[in-house]
């Protein structure tokens, strides 16, 4: 049986932040694990601007920035393996994994889980139709065009308007690909307003209140149907781009001893970060899909200062309140397990909340029927929302309600 004091699953900004820290702290063996053949996460495919300004203080292309997050965790002394899958989390931070030398199992003192998220697949969606090929998420066509220099189609649709179709439309760019339009299914894009310039610009129609009906091929795809109030509309296309819907990548959790919060798809965690198995951590997207890398990067930072605390002792016993959401409007709130008492050694001080409709109206923190934290909303869907974290008022049970205005 290996040891490591940690080990970290995924190599992407909130993991390799986590490394570097914790090296720097003076935790004396980390090892990261990655699936992908290279360490950087999804900036690693995004060969366009702006990544780095929090972390480097520059405005960096997102390859350039994976690569310098790389350095630093190696710098650092943190030991990074790629190709290197964990198939199996056990208690007490035991991984099963299997990699170029084969099967093996680490065993270590604490896990970070930073395994990021996955996009919803056309399957998951329902979209009907025929099968052909085209149909790509955003990640896979990052990867043909900045990694491969290839051109995958030249005229496809675009389904979603969620900062990542933003980014799908400049690696379209990049490759000369003229997306025929962009296709939402809520009123107005998902995304802060001002990025419909970018659609704008470049000449390419955005379809809101629509829906992908069926998308139509042989071979390849030759037509996309849309479903509109005025009826279907059709498109001649030879491809899709299946952007959004961020999903936790959670099937290690989901096939663990671990508990998932049906909310957010990802773990339940306190306010340190720790799982429903205190040997275990996580940060980053996996924890609510999706924020910017930057904010993932912060996560990972914090988390190696909680879980440092952790290995000196420091962290308050496992255990709190479990918070309850009241509100039909809201998606998910984390941390779902809150502890009184002071915080400090990488506790978070807000709780984020998502939406999964537009909503606006008052938000309240509810303990024994006493109000601890208040404030008005007017809030979309997907977007970060924050509420500070109050001292706590005894073991009174623990309370979010959302009273949206008539």
């Amino acid at each position: 049986m290996e040891t490591a004091d940690v080990v970290i699953v995924g190599a992407g900004p909130a993991g390799l932040a986590a490394a570097a820290e914790l090296r720097r702290l003076g935790v004396p063996r980390v090892v990261v694990l990655e699936r992908e053949a290279a360490a950087g996460g999804i900036p690693r495919h995004c060969g366009h601007y702006p990544f780095g300004m929090r972390e480097f203080h520059r405005v960096l292309r997102g390859p350039d920035y994976a690569a310098l997050l790389v350095a630093g965790a190696t710098a650092a002394g943190a030991e990074i393996r790629t190709r290197t899958s964990v198939t199996a989390l056990h208690p007490g931070g035991r991984l099963e994994l299997t990699g170029p030398e084969g099967l093996g199992e680490i065993a270590a003192r604490a896990v970070l889980l930073a395994t990021g998220v996955r996009e919803t697949s056309r399957a998951q969606r329902l979209i009907g139709g025929e099968k052909p090929g085209g149909v790509l998420p955003t990640g896979a066509l990052q990867g043909i065009v900045y990694l491969n220099g290839q051109r995958p189609f030249r005229r496809p649709v675009i389904l979603g308007s969620e900062l990542v179709a933003f980014s799908a439309l400049l690696t379209c760019r990049h490759a000369g690909i003229h997306p025929v339009a962009m296709v939402e299914p809520n009123a107005r894009i998902t995304a802060r307003s001002p990025a419909v310039w970018l659609a704008r610009l470049m000449g390419v129609p955005v379809m809101t209140a629509s829906a992908i009906d069926r998308v139509l091929g042989r071979d390849r795809v030759e037509e996309v149907v849309v479903q509109r109030s005025g009826g279907p509309q059709h498109l001649a296309a030879d491809g899709v781009i299946v952007t959004g819907a961020f999903r936790p990548e959670a099937t290690l959790l989901r096939a663990s001893h671990l508990e998932v919060d049906a909310g957010s798809g990802g773990p339940v965690i306190d306010r340190w970060g720790r799982l429903s198995d205190p040997a275990y951590f996580a940060a980053g997207n996996l924890l609510r899909a999706v924020e910017a890398a930057g904010w993932s990067w912060a996560e990972g930072q914090r988390a190696a200062r909680a879980i440092h605390a952790a290995l000196a002792g420091r962290l308050p016993a496992p255990g709190g309140l479990r918070l309850q959401l009241e509100g039909a409007a809201i998606k998910l709130a984390l941390p779902q397990v809150l502890v009184g008492g002071p915080a400090g050694d990488g506790a978070a001080d807000h709780l984020q909340l998502r939406l999964n409709r537009a909503a606006k109206g008052r938000l309240r923190l509810m303990q024994d029927g006493a109000c601890l934290v208040e404030r008005r909303l007017n809030a979309l869907p997907e977007r970060r929302i924050r509420l500070p974290i109050p001292t706590l008022r005894g073991d009174g049970p623990l309370t979010l309600v959302l009273d949206e205005a008539p």
